[in-house]
């Protein structure tokens, strides 16, 4: 009996420490680490919204976010960074270009200026890694490239850099202009001559994306590619209401909730999915050869040159010009200065990535300031792609001849053009998204005319890229 005693005594002695340390890393992480960062950045001059135990802004975030969602915007308004970015928009209208915030726990400094942006991206001191999400959200959307960290990112990006060669590039071609015809002749049996007819061609535009990289890495499995990254879309919408809800909830994500049951159905699908196909043509499916970025880029482009024929017709004509009726091709699309100044007039206004974050993990001096370890790094790219100290007064203008003379001409601070990243880590599939977004838009100038339907809602929301809310409905007549 007194040696059962003794070991229930050392049973809630062990008990009581293990809470108390418990206690300890609770109160260290959402109480203490975030009160010191917070003092030892506003002691630098640095002004932002004060700590909220355990959320943050993130609440604040939310309500903005719902606020701007509840709301379409005006038809031709390109002023876009208070619906997509609210809280980015406020902290920068609020308390600076440079300023502070708190996502959960930890500081989250905006940087709204470009040579701070250009001097992280760049990382010349490997002061900054990728800001991490947890695992499990990392698992659920994809965990490739962009989510590597040192030696791991180099490996890997050496591996997959020959995919990007020229020579590659060119092979890869004919799967995306063979899927391309495919999508002009479909929407060809559904327009009658001399009449228009509306297409949603956001989902068009997602699938034609989708079908050439199934066909690329699967050959004909196009139904299996198709499903895979419609699955892949829908994980990625999950994902993002689940960080807006619940990222700062441990242990959320096990719980047998209905969301979680759902991403983790689709997990298991995805996995079946794939079963049979070599690991080669599994691991260009993850890493999608820039998929999103082409859709959601030749979606903002058919609804900008709808509501500006005068483009449209410019860069008809040099499409004819160049290629005739003939199909486009690698040679011909470097020759496109038109419809190159009209893509990065649209990566400018829409882009399809709204912001970058870096965290830092030693003391680093940016700007004047000190970081200290442990302080996420936010790089607002929807909100320098509009501010007018930048590109001028015309900032919110759809104005493609600002690229007349290349992106290090375009603006005022030079380069501010952040679509694809910047530095080491840009975009490793940007040419190959631009050299499809051209042949795509080439292939549908030579054969329709289009402008927007009257069923056509503005509301750009942002995903995991910047998408129409409310699909992109176009009028589409034969040429």
């Amino acid at each position: 009996m007194a040696i059962a005693g003794a070991l229930l005594k050392l049973l809630y002695v062990l008990g009581g420490l293990a809470a108390l340390w418990f206690t300890w890393r609770v109160l260290e992480w959402g109480w203490l680490s975030p009160r010191r960062l917070g003092r030892a950045l506003r002691a630098q001059g640095l002004r932002g919204t004060a700590y909220r135990f355990p959320s943050g802004d993130l609440p604040e975030e939310v309500r903005l976010l719902a606020a701007e969602v509840a709301k379409p915007m005006p038809l031709l308004s390109h002023d876009i960074s208070a619906r997509v970015a609210p809280l980015l928009y406020k902290g920068v209208k609020d308390h600076g270009k440079v300023s502070m915030g708190w996502e959960g726990p930890t500081p989250r400094v905006i940087l709204n200026d470009p040579k701070l942006v250009r001097e992280v991206l760049s990382n010349k001191f490997g002061h900054f890694k990728i800001s991490q999400l947890p695992a499990n959200f990392i698992k659920m959307v994809a965990n490739g490239l962009a989510n590597h960290e040192g030696e791991k990112w180099v490996v890997h990006r050496k591996i997959i850099n020959p995919a990007f060669h020229v020579e590659k590039l060119k092979k890869m071609l004919p799967a995306f202009t063979s899927c391309t015809s495919e999508l002009i002749k479909r929407w060809e049996d559904l327009v009658e001559s001399g009449k228009a007819r509306e297409i949603d061609v956001w989902p068009e535009l997602q699938d034609l994306t989708g079908d050439a990289i199934s066909r690329a890495a699967f050959g004909s499995s196009l139904s299996e590619g198709r499903r895979i990254f419609r699955i892949q879309s829908e994980q990625v919408q999950l994902a993002t209401h689940m960080s807006k809800t619940s990222l700062y909830i441990p242990g959320y994500t096990y719980l047998p909730t209905k969301l979680n049951r759902r991403v983790k159905a689709n997990s298991r699908e995805v996995e079946e999915l794939l079963k049979g196909i070599i690991t080669k043509k599994e691991r260009a499916m993850k890493n999608g050869h820039g998929m999103e970025t082409t859709s959601v880029l030749l979606t903002w482009a058919l609804i900008l040159l709808s509501k500006y024929p005068e483009w449209q017709d410019r860069a008809r004509l040099e499409v004819v010009r160049i290629f005739g009726k003939k199909q486009p091709d690698h040679e011909g699309a470097h020759q496109l200065k038109v419809v190159t100044m009209v893509l990065y007039e649209v990566l400018r206004l829409y882009p399809p990535i709204t912001f970058l974050e870096r965290q830092t993990y030693k003391e680093i001096e940016l700007g004047g300031i000190k970081y200290p370890p442990g302080v996420k790094l936010v790089l607002p790219v929807v909100t320098i792609h509009h501010d007018p100290d930048i590109w001028g007064k015309d900032v919110n203008e759809f104005n493609p001849e600002r690229f007349a003379e290349g992106i290090s001409k375009a603006s005022k601070e030079a380069p501010a053009f952040f679509s694809f990243g910047w530095g080491p880590r840009i975009c490793i599939g940007q040419n190959f998204a631009l050299l499809e977004a051209k042949i795509a838009l080439s292939m549908i100038l030579q054969h329709f005319s289009f402008g927007l339907s009257p069923s056509y809602t503005h509301a750009p929301f942002p995903v995991s890229t910047l998408q129409p809310y409310h699909g992109a409905q176009i009028m589409l007549e034969k040429i």
